[in-house]
């Protein structure tokens, strides 16, 4: 059996980071080199009840509910973790994640802390987290500015946010700082064939072992020449 042919259960890669820090450009950065490597990476589709809309499709963008189905999946343990967010709620569906790490699949999270710690409370040997810091606040800042996409009160906003998500890091697995961007992805993705290669994330290395230790013990058993 080749070693890349040894089965092995997935990693659920979580990456968070301040609005501005590259969380996004990363995990866009590792499902694009995926999708032409391995296709090993899905990346996990929320559940919402936020509208959908017009250009959104259900199952590809969100998996959208009304309240009602919201609540009763939360009251069947079928959530991973949720959260409100301006009156909307968002939600980890628990059977595709499961479903997933199973077939040997790695599922990619792009949330915030208060995500990661309930992914933590759920399911915590199978996450690996990674915080994703900003070189300066001064460039932190400045990227939000170069967006051009909020304004000034939104990116006040988004800086007060940013300091209660940059209390949490020491919560995480793994802290990069990102001040350059090929960089930073290079350490990610090395984080990530790091922790796919774990022992107790490739049972089927136990097998292997009783092969191994199996032959060389009928080697050893054999008379000198």
């Amino acid at each position: 059996m080749a070693a890349a042919e040894i089965a092995r259960r997935g990693v659920m890669l979580v990456i968070s980071s301040p609005s501005g820090a590259g969380k996004s450009a990363l995990s866009r950065s590792l499902l694009d080199r995926d999708r032409e490597t391995t296709q090993q990476i899905v990346l996990s589709v929320s559940v919402t009840t936020r509208p959908r809309r017009s250009s959104e499709v259900d199952g590809v963008h969100y998996h959208f509910r009304d309240i009602a189905g919201f609540e009763s999946m939360r009251e069947r343990g079928e959530l991973l973790e949720w959260a409100e967010v301006h009156g909307n709620f968002y939600a980890t569906p628990r059977k595709p994640v499961e479903q997933a790490l199973a077939s040997g699949k790695d599922v990619l999270f792009d949330i915030d802390v208060q995500g990661t710690l309930q992914l933590y409370r759920s399911m915590r040997e199978d996450v690996v987290s990674v915080f994703i810091l900003p070189p300066s606040i001064a460039e932190l800042q400045d990227r939000l500015k170069r967006r051009a996409e909020d304004s000034e009160a939104v990116i006040r906003r988004r800086l007060h946010t940013a300091e209660k998500e940059l209390a949490a890091w020491q919560d995480y697995d793994y802290v990069l700082v990102n001040d350059d961007l090929n960089a930073c992805f290079q350490q990610l993705t090395g984080i990530l064939e790091a922790e796919r290669l774990k022992r107790v994330r490739n049972p089927a290395l136990s097998d292997r072992m009783a092969v191994l230790q199996a032959d060389l013990a009928a080697v050893l058993a054999q008379p000198e020449s």
